[in-house]
């Protein structure tokens, strides 16, 4: 059996970007390994959602723990749980918080600062490191901050207080940097170049540079962040709203065929 945590890993470190699409459910991340993804990650927005919650460091930890067990029980590629704040500003809670994602099988995390504390974060990272290993769990710890997201800073002073947050992630024990709401490619190259070997993980924008230029930038990992799930969402609503109307072609269109959904299902055993 492959070590999922060892190949997680390992793809931040090949010449390819890692392209890591977001699920938010068991059907979901299995259509995404079928479409190819060497790793999955799943959307805190999408999964809140799909369990009847809002997005913002509030769904029951138990909840997020299960959903992961259901989506690893599907997929046999590795996966990495958005893991918000850790659901408590309390590390040693943060810890307990993370071993039922453990046990359910995610060898990788994001862990974000949000509008709290660099000083937070790094005690919460250590505290998920120390637990990780306790566990004996090689996991990929990937530290999100939110200077960009939340316009914490801007132009240079952004970069710098960006660079500075990952000096101190990493020596806390985080794996990788994301920086949602980062989009300029000089602002990455920078960034990418002054946290190494700490990867650099952006979340696809509209105004996003190519792939390759990304690659040119130093990036090495992009995330869809919940993109996707607001997409199937946006298509839901619309083929709804058509159904109700009376109009029925585009959700016939749409459609993937049910035998081979269902046989992506029977593909693995359950017990």
């Amino acid at each position: 059996m492959p070590n999922l945590a060892e190949t997680f890993h390992s793809l931040h470190k090949q010449n390819d970007l890692l392209i890591l699409p977001n699920a938010w459910d068991a059907s979901s991340a299995k259509v995404i390994e079928d479409a190819g993804a060497k790793a999955i990650a799943t959307s805190s927005a999408g999964v809140a959602w799909a369990l009847g919650y809002p997005d913002g460091d509030v769904l029951p930890p138990r909840l997020l723990a299960d959903l992961a067990a259901r989506i690893t029980d599907v997929i046999r590629i590795p996966l990495s749980v958005d893991f918000e704040g850790g659901y408590t500003k309390n590390p040693a809670k943060v810890a307990q918080n993370l071993k039922p994602l453990i046990d359910a099988g995610a060898v990788g995390i994001n862990i974000e600062d949000g509008a709290n504390s660099p000083d937070l974060l790094c005690r919460k990272i250590e505290a998920v490191r120390e637990s990780a290993a306790q566990s004996g769990l090689d996991l990929f710890i990937n530290a999100r901050t939110d200077v960009y997201l939340r316009r914490l800073a801007s132009k240079d002073a952004a970069v710098d207080e960006v660079i500075g947050r990952a000096a101190r992630y990493r020596t806390a024990g985080c794996d990788g940097l994301f920086a949602p709401g980062l989009s300029d490619g000089v602002a990455m190259a920078r960034i990418a170049a002054a946290i190494k070997p700490l990867p650099l993980n952006i979340m696809a924008s509209r105004d996003m540079p190519s792939i390759e230029a990304l690659q040119q930038h130093g990036v090495r990992r992009v995330s869809a962040g919940s993109t996707i799930a607001q997409a199937a969402l946006g298509c839901t609503s619309r083929l709804a709203a058509g159904f109700l109307a009376g109009t029925m072609g585009e959700m016939f269109g749409a459609m993937v065929e049910y035998g081979a959904v269902n046989e992506l299902f029977a593909s693995y055993a359950r017990d």
